[in-house]
């Protein structure tokens, strides 16, 4: 593909969070972003794959459509997949390796389908085939038509290179961005996390603030693909990064509190290298100690251990009690997202909440975002 020509983007993310992803597109200059079922699709060029990598909170991954063709039958496929261009997406260098989904089609047999693709780009690119490559094309055979598509995030993108230290249920930075996105916060106002785990909203809110793009560490498989330009890229990375060092500097601190020692150490790590340490304060408290930082109020975002993760649920049910008792008392003005994936548990803070976000799959368990207006 060459720099000029339009095609289809997808921007994946978790069902549920379509239109907070949506919304992010948009805000960044992605005219006719839409929200579909599992992400956002938009028409674009290279340049705005590069953008949604470096820049996007929300996403778990970019993939670029680079074709589509009706197969009613495994020779037809085989046929068809041989006339795809190739060498204008892929280096016959690189080794790559094919994905393959089948629904509703009369092609039903996944791996078979992945033998003929994986085949047709042997054979007509030459490119290696390994299980482990870091490119990968993704083909999804949904009645009878094949749409094949080249994963340019490579790793999925909460995994930004700052966090190497996680707690035992840790948030993905992806969904964390999510929830602050749904809670209102732009970065201009104080965040506390009273059980910060390994410090992902007040380090993610800290980023925000400091108008830091997610991408800025990490490396991203589309700069495998063929055509890649470097310099563009590289000029890309500096501008956004001179952007982020000419923005007002944030007046407000994020705060991190945990009653586990390791966790404030990790926390505290991982905001230093993701070069906000001196926006986020970590400190090692119970929940019953908690209180407001002085300044004016903010947002409490919090994601509670759940029964179904870590611990038991009766004593967690106190656990609940004495943070809304807490916030109750102490945080009037300010307001509360609260994650969990138990109604009960969110009901046992006292917490005034609005009707639940929409149900967000999670490491095997179902959570949604509670959510206060201002506390009395």
């Amino acid at each position: 593909m060459s720099g000029n020509h339009s095609f289809e983007i997808f921007l994946a993310t978790l069902p549920g969070l379509e239109t907070v992803l949506a919304q992010e597109a948009r805000a960044l200059g992605f005219s006719g972003a839409a929200p579909v079922p599992g992400g956002v699709l938009f028409t674009g060029r290279w340049a705005q794959v590069w953008q949604a990598n470096l820049h996007l909170r929300t996403a778990s991954r970019v993939l670029a459509r680079i074709g589509a063709f009706r197969a009613l039958h495994l020779a037809q496929l085989d046929k068809r997949a041989r006339r795809v261009d190739w060498a204008g997406v892929l280096r016959a260098d690189e080794p790559v390796r094919v994905e393959a989904t089948c629904k509703g089609s009369r092609i039903y047999h996944a791996g078979a389908a992945r033998q003929r693709i994986e085949t047709a780009i042997s054979e007509t690119l030459g490119a290696p085939l390994a299980a482990d490559a870091r490119v990968q094309i993704k083909a999804r055979i949904e009645d009878d038509l094949c749409t094949l598509s080249v994963d340019t995030s490579g790793e999925a993108l909460h995994r930004r290179g700052h966090k190497q230290a996680v707690g035992k249920a840790p948030l993905r930075e992806t969904m964390a961005a999510a929830f602050l996105h749904l809670c209102g916060f732009e970065g201009g106002e104080p965040l506390v996390d009273p059980m910060c785990g390994s410090g992902t909203f007040p380090i993610e809110a800290a980023e925000i603030a400091a108008a830091l793009p997610p991408g800025r560490s990490r490396g991203f498989a589309f700069e495998r693909l063929a055509g890649f330009d470097a310099p563009a890229w590289q000029a890309m990375r500096d501008r956004a990064m001179a952007e982020a060092s000419n923005a007002p500097a944030p007046g407000t601190r994020f705060y991190g509190f945990d009653r586990d020692a390791g966790a404030i150490a990790m926390s505290r790590d991982n905001a230093g290298r993701a070069g906000v340490a001196h926006l986020a304060e970590f400190r090692c408290q119970p929940v019953s100690d908690l209180n407001p930082p002085d300044g004016p109020p903010g947002l409490v975002m919090v994601n509670p251990p759940y029964g179904g993760r870590i611990g038991n649920r009766k004593p967690l049910h106190a656990l609940y009690g004495a943070l809304g008792k807490a916030l109750l008392g102490r945080f009037a003005g300010w307001r509360v997202g609260l994650v969990t994936s138990d109604a009960a548990l969110a009901h046992a803070t006292g917490l005034p909440f609005d009707p639940p976000g929409p149900p967000i799959p999670h490491g095997g368990l179902t959570i949604r975002l509670y959510r206060t207006g201002p506390l009395g």
